[in-house]
């Protein structure tokens, strides 16, 4: 069962809260959501990274986010490049 994310986001679909450990299925459809604002195969800078989650979030710090989503398998790291991890990058 796939758990809803609507009580974590504002009227414009943005990220406005992070759920507790206690709500981990939450996490994971909040995660689930993010990676797909990622293009499979694609490489992207740390700060385009950064730029996609500040605009699909209102978290001061999104970067809880991208810690995890790379703690949790979703996006892959290497030299300050990401990608998602369900895809090998181009190139």
């Amino acid at each position: 069962m796939t758990k809803s994310i609507a009580a974590f986001q504002d009227e414009f679909g943005r990220i406005t809260g992070w759920p507790s450990d206690r709500r981990r299925a939450h996490q994971l459809a909040i995660l689930d959501h993010l990676t797909g604002l990622f293009e499979p195969g694609r490489r992207y800078s740390a700060e385009e990274v950064d730029r996609v989650l500040r605009d699909h979030s209102t978290l001061e710090d999104p970067g809880v986010l991208l810690t995890e989503l790379v703690d949790s398998d979703y996006l892959a790291t290497q030299d300050s490049t990401y990608w998602r991890a369900d895809s090998r990058p181009n190139g």
